[in-house]
Formats: C-alpha cells, structure tokens, sequence
C-alpha cells in the first residue's frame, strides 16, 4: 500500500535576490533592467523563435512587453544579470502548483553573450537550488517545443530527464507545437547540485575562462547521464 506523503505545500516564487560567483538572479524590474536588456536581445532576433512573443519592434515595444511581464505573479519573472549590474537575460518559474509541489523553469531568454558561459549556467542553479531548498518543490520542470534541439540539449546539459512528448499540446504564433517534457525530483536534486557546483568551481576553469571537464561529465560521474 502506498504509504501517504508527509507534504504540505510548497511557496510560491517571491523578490529574493538569488548571488552566485559569477553573477546574480533578481526579479524582473523594467526601470533597472529593460535598457541593458534590450541591448543584449536585439541583436539575435531568432531568440524568439520558438516563444509564444517576440521578436519586437523596437526598445519600446520591447519595453511595453516587460513591463507587463514584471506584473504577473505566474510566470515569475527574473533578470540575470552580470557583475556589472547590466541584466543579460530573463528566466522565469512557472505553471506554479504549491499544493502539489510542482513548478516549473521557463521562457528562458539568454543574450548571446550569455549563452554557452558561466553565469548561464550558474543562473539554472541559483533557481533550481532556491525552488528546491528554500520554496520546497518536489518536481522541477523543463518544457520546449520538441523541435528546439538547443533546448533539449540544455534541458539535458542541465540534468534533466526527458520524461516524453505530448503531441499537439499547443498552438504557438499559429502553429502547432508537440512539447518535450523534461523534470528533477527532489530526490535527485542533492547529486544534480554536486555536479552543479563541481563545474562552477574556479579550478574547472583556464586562464582563458575554458572548462576543464564539462557538466555532463559531472553529471555522468554522479551517475545522471549515460
């Protein structure tokens, strides 16, 4: 027999400031951040490929659009931003379930020059370890368009399981979109983190800011990967 779970409710996402080694995860504000962050997006219009928004028009429209989005409680949006304090890319937690304990990471939208770095990473860490230990989720969830190869592999890189595709599972800009599912549990959280933290350490990194030994090794190590 099933034996019942000794859960309560998880919290929803709050303001918090989310500091690492090579930069930090605050909550979206467009009087700090839209400025920063339209001069990293607009250079790569294929950013928006695969949301349900995007690409814009011009920094006002971009500008409208965030102000909007730093309104919403569910997505929760968040800015990463670099030590400078120039914001690079946004990242949210989302389709939020306290009561079951379930949350999700999405509408991921990192500026080229954030993309493939440090602070990319570690940003995903902030928000899975702050997901995990301080709001309490036992289900943490990846979703991408099941033709976004680059986010599957992200999602993988990352130490997700791919869980399948729900087919037609939406319309997005008029088209139809299977979507991969991908999650971590809470169980599985305390070897995903080591690995996490075993790349981001200083020491897997040359002179020249080049890793050592790459995250799916970590993950591998930690028995994550195949």
């Amino acid at each position: 027999m099933t034996q019942p779970l000794a859960f309560g409710a998880a919290a929803p996402p709050a303001a918090v400031v989310l500091t690492g080694r090579y930069g930090q995860v605050e909550k979206l504000d467009p009087a700090r951040h839209v400025a920063a962050l339209w001069e990293a997006v607009k250079v790569e219009p294929g950013l928006w490929d695969y949301m349900p928004y995007g690409p814009f028009a011009d920094a006002q429209a971009f500008q409208s659009w965030l102000s909007e989005r730093a309104l919403l409680n569910d997505p929760y949006v968040y800015a990463v931003v670099n030590p400078d304090g120039c914001a690079a890319g946004l990242a949210a937690l989302m389709a939020i379930r306290p009561d079951m304990g379930v949350i999700e990471v999405g509408h991921i939208a990192y500026a080229p020059d954030l993309q493939r770095t440090r602070l990319g990473t570690e940003a995903q860490y902030l928000l899975a370890r702050y997901a995990f230990e301080t709001l309490g989720y036992r289900r943490y969830e990846w979703k991408c368009n099941a033709r976004n190869a680059a986010s599957r592999r992200a999602a993988e890189r990352y130490g997700f399981t791919f869980e399948g595709i729900f087919r037609q599972h939406m319309i997005v800009k008029g088209k139809n979109r299977d979507t991969a599912w991908f999650s971590i549990l809470d169980s599985e959280w305390p070897a995903r983190k080591a690995a996490f933290e075993s790349w981001l350490e200083p020491a897997n990194f040359d002179s020249q800011g080049r890793q050592r030994v790459a995250l799916a090794a970590f993950m591998a190590a930690s028995g994550l990967m195949s």
